[in-house]
């Protein structure tokens, strides 16, 4: 019965992280669980945690989907191929539904059948574990609402498995307002907070009450912010031409109290977790390296994203842990990718340049210390006298990629930026080093066993100084502890408000899209929050997600963005220059030769009488769709509905077959047709 009931779970699992053609009606396989089932505290957890799947972790054995490269197409960080959101009209309508209701239906589910049985008094077990495991599904449900909610807006709010039955369904495919699902989601956290232990367990790989508090806080700044540099727009309730109904705002409904509610909202979840870790943030000692073997962690800073154990790390809130053994392979193909070649990614010279020097100053400002012409003398030269964390988080010139056995070491070599394919591409010339572990072996595929981070507390502190500047334009008490913690940490002078006199916003407008909001420079207190969060969560994937809520991309409707890598003609690394071209070595130590072409715009580089002095990874070749530069559409601030999703819920259909009127609205600026690109607003 335990393996029957184990595979059912799994199935139920793998459905919520693979189906694309669910709908409100389908039944989750979980359906065919015995009736006995959610009958004890083992059975509660055994579900739940089979819906673990759809947190974002390192993934098994595929790369490209992997944390610490899911930042991937923004200003961060970038691929070999660029988004197609970059090009309009190439990002179009889905066929298929869009959306997805299987994790949302599974968590309803669960809590259809353990509910009843918790308030009778009939699960048998740990009382304690009872009520996690309850907890548990509240906050799964939340979290399936925000995988859709921060990319939908508008959707339905469904809290029960609906029986197959057509008007219901109808019903209850209807789209609710976005405010009113982020309060939606916060109340499901509220009675998840209730229910769930300080200490889970299972330890730090189960959800806790503080994880749950940092979620509740990541809604509400969201939500918050949105309202606020969207509003005036189609993309909020009751704005010009949004598509939902007066009706369902209600009569009291006012933006600006919406906005206050949520940020207020936001802080004060955001405080309850951040007041407990800002005293014990992991040590950064400062070493770029961060082990000097292949099996000791001298830096916690850089350990926490590398160590296979992340439990004695205060601000790891959740954690996924991987295992390699005789009798279990759970493992992740981070392990070669990162640590041996490019892995198909690099920071951007914007993401670089954004980092203050260690006096606190942008590199621009008179008394800097910053050198222009450090960017000739390569990469490490570039960084030095840095904010401590773009120095440790990247590859420098030969710096240690591998510890081995035999007492060598492996280092890193620029040729990965030309010679290499684009799954392996060091894309910039700026090589990501989060979360490269140093072991021996680099050439292993799937062998990584380091702690892939699911939530982390210090995106609370970020929250709070962020809804805190929203809210109020000021920093008060708490938001500046937090933000000297982290420079502090960042061996940064904890002196913000000397970096903010020395701001100049055109000259960060000019590498960081989080300098607008509505097509307008923000403040530079503002601003320099935004730095801070950018540069601690950098690589960790809230990137897009914060460009989107701060409406900080209208400016590339008019002035299209070029993205740009290290600087590499007439520098050190240029075979014109007389030296060995990327300072390449082969495995026997003899100089390599790697050959750079231009070829017209098809060759490995890009050609300097086009993109100037800098990589151009989107320049290299003419065939590259957004060759110009970044572009944007307001409409794509919002996913699309698909197609299937308006056919499903359609009340009329014209001669040909076409949708003419559904229960659902499309987003604003979006066809209800597959394959039709969205216009602009």
């Amino acid at each position: 019965m335990k393996k029957y009931i184990s595979a059912l779970l799994i199935g139920a699992s793998m459905a919520g992280l693979t189906s694309c053609h669910d709908y409100l009606n389908e039944q989750p396989e979980s359906s065919l669980t015995p009736e006995k089932f959610f009958s004890t505290a083992d059975q509660l957890g055994a579900y739940t945690i089979n819906l673990y799947g759809n947190f974002p972790v390192h993934d098994q054995y595929t790369w490209s989907l992997g944390t610490f490269i899911i930042d991937n197409n923004t200003d961060d960080m970038v691929g070999m191929s660029p988004s197609t959101q970059w090009t309009p009209g190439l990002w179009k309508t889905p066929t298929g539904s869009g959306w997805s209701f299987t994790f949302i239906r599974n968590c309803n589910y669960f809590l259809d059948q353990a509910l009843p049985k918790y308030e009778a008094g009939t699960i048998s077990g740990n009382s304690n574990e009872v009520k996690q495991y309850l907890g548990e599904g509240y906050f799964l449900r939340a979290y399936a609402y925000w995988n859709q909610y921060s990319s939908y807006g508008d959707f339905p709010i469904v809290k029960t498995a609906l029986p197959d039955e057509e008007d219901v369904l109808m019903e209850a495919s209807a789209r609710q307002p976005r405010n009113k699902v982020a309060r939606f989601i916060l109340e499901d956290l509220d009675k998840a907070i209730e229910l769930l232990p300080e200490n889970a367990a299972g330890g730090k790989q189960r959800i806790n009450k503080a994880c749950a508090q940092l979620l509740r806080s990541r809604v509400a700044l969201f939500e918050g912010t949105w309202l606020k540099y969207h509003k005036g727009t189609a993309l909020v309730p009751g704005g010009p031409g949004w598509p939902g109904k007066a009706a369902d705002l209600g009569s009291d409904f006012n933006i600006d109290t919406e906005i206050s509610f949520f940020l207020t909202e936001a802080m004060k979840s955001a405080k309850a977790v951040g007041d407990k870790v800002v005293g014990s943030l992991a040590e950064n000692t400062g070493t770029a390296e961060g082990y000097s073997n292949a099996t000791t962690c001298i830096n916690p800073y850089y350990g926490m994203f590398t160590e296979q154990s992340l439990e004695g790390f205060d601000e790891v809130l959740m954690y996924k842990t991987y295992v390699n053994t005789s009798d279990m392979n759970i493992t992740t193909n981070i392990y070669m990718q990162f640590q041996r070649n490019g892995g198909n990614t690099g920071w951007t010279r914007g993401l670089v340049n954004s980092f203050l020097m260690q006096n606190g100053l942008p590199i621009y400002a008179a008394g800097s210390g910053y050198d222009e012409d450090w960017e000739n003398q390569g990469v490490s030269a570039t960084l030095q006298n840095r904010d401590s964390r773009i120095q440790i988080f990247t590859k420098g010139d030969n710096s240690v990629t591998a510890f081995n056995n035999d007492g060598t070491t492996e280092k890193w070599a620029m040729g990965w930026l030309v010679n290499s394919s684009s799954e392996m591409r060091c894309v910039t010339g700026y090589g990501v080093k989060k979360g490269m572990i140093y072991t021996p072996n680099p050439g292993a595929h799937d062998h990584g066993v380091q702690g892939s981070i699911v939530f982390r507390a210090t995106e609370a502190m970020l929250n709070y100084m962020e809804a805190c500047v929203e809210l109020n334009n000021s920093v008060d008490g708490t938001a500046q502890t937090y933000w000297q913690a982290l420079r502090k940490r960042a061996k940064v002078d904890q002196d913000f408000n000397k970096t903010i006199a020395a701001t100049d916003m055109n000259k960060e407008a000019l590498g960081d899209f989080g300098a607008y909001s509505h097509g307008s420079l923000v403040s530079a207190l503002v601003y320099n929050v935004r730095r801070e969060r950018r540069n601690e969560l950098m690589a960790e994937g809230h990137r897009m997600d914060d460009l989107r809520r701060w409406a900080a991309l209208d400016q590339l409707e008019t002035n299209p963005y070029q993205i740009e890598g290290m600087k590499f003609w007439g520098t050190v690394y240029d075979k014109s220059a007389g030296v060995n071209p990327l300072n390449l070595k082969d495995s026997d130590g003899a100089d390599a030769t790697v050959i750079v072409d231009v070829a017209g715009g098809t060759g490995n580089m890009s050609d300097p009488t086009i993109s100037g002095p800098y990589v151009h990874p989107y320049q290299i070749s003419k065939n590259i769709e957004c060759f110009d530069g970044y572009k944007w559409i307001r409409a794509q601030y919002l996913y699309p509905l698909g197609q299937a999703a308006f056919r499903k819920t359609a009340t009329e259909l014209d001669d040909k077959g076409t949708v003419v009127a559904s229960v659902v609205y499309q987003n604003p600026g979006w066809s209800m047709i597959g394959g039709e690109a969205p216009t602009a607003l």
